[in-house]
């Protein structure tokens, strides 16, 4: 999908090849949320260092996995969360180079986050468990347009609003499907949340992304509106692994 970015405040391969493929995979967008940061060898620095890892070993399992080390003020939070379509070594492949890719990219920073097609994977000195992330945020689109912008947006918010109800009830919180545009075309959808939110705030999450598409991605063949801890999707092609 060719895209631009908005910022807002608002199969069998060995796991070797997979890791390759992952590294020569950009990550969608990052950000260094925390304005404080920590030295080489500190105690935040190995207990970051030790919540990598179990998210690493803990994601792949289900999908997700989220978890604390540390005492205050050295404490470290962390979850990761692979898209709910991905395959446990695929999964695994990209939280490992996630976890690699923040590192360089914001080193020493006691707070990031950091997104790919297939994962994400956040971090912080201050608890942010089961409560809506509307800071770290992001946008992307196709710069292609539709033909007609009115009908297309309707069905749009019609598709990914069918996915929120499906999802938010979900134990996965994830949903993903497609709907019938005229007489021979498709529109795919993809709705997702962090496990950490309840249900109600998954669905509030959801929907307040949707809510944000005609402001990035009106009349676009495709868009997204990513966040911390929930994301939407939708494209004319199919995107997720069947």
């Amino acid at each position: 999908m060719s895209s631009s970015r908005l910022l807002s405040p608002l199969l069998l391969l060995s796991f070797s090849l997979l890791l390759q493929l992952a590294l020569a995979t950009p990550p969608l967008f990052h950000i260094c949320s925390s304005s404080e940061n920590f030295t080489l060898n500190s105690p935040y620095d190995t207990n970051l260092n030790k919540l990598m890892s179990y998210l690493y070993s803990k994601t792949p399992i289900t999908g997700f996995g989220s978890g604390s080390l540390g005492v205050s003020p050295n404490k470290a939070y962390g979850l990761a969360l692979c898209r709910g379509d991905v395959q446990r070594t695929d999964c695994q492949a990209c939280v490992a180079e996630a976890e690699t890719e923040i590192k360089k990219r914001c080193q020493y920073n006691k707070g990031a986050i950091i997104w790919y097609d297939y994962c994400l994977l956040k971090y912080s000195n201050v608890d942010f468990f089961g409560n809506i992330d509307d800071q770290n945020k992001f946008a992307l689109y196709n710069v292609q347009n539709v033909s007609d912008p009115v009908y297309f947006n309707k069905k749009t918010k019609e598709l990914l609003g069918n996915l929120a109800e499906e999802a938010y009830v979900s134990s996965k919180m994830y949903s993903a499907g497609e709907m019938m545009i005229g007489e021979s075309k498709k529109l795919y959808g993809l709705v997702q949340c962090t496990r950490d939110l309840s249900s109600v705030d998954c669905k509030k999450c959801i929907d307040g992304a949707i809510d944000k598409l005609p402001s990035c991605c009106d009349g676009k063949q495709g868009g997204r509106v990513v966040g911390g801890s929930c994301n939407v999707r939708y494209e004319i092609y199919p995107f997720v692994n069947t």
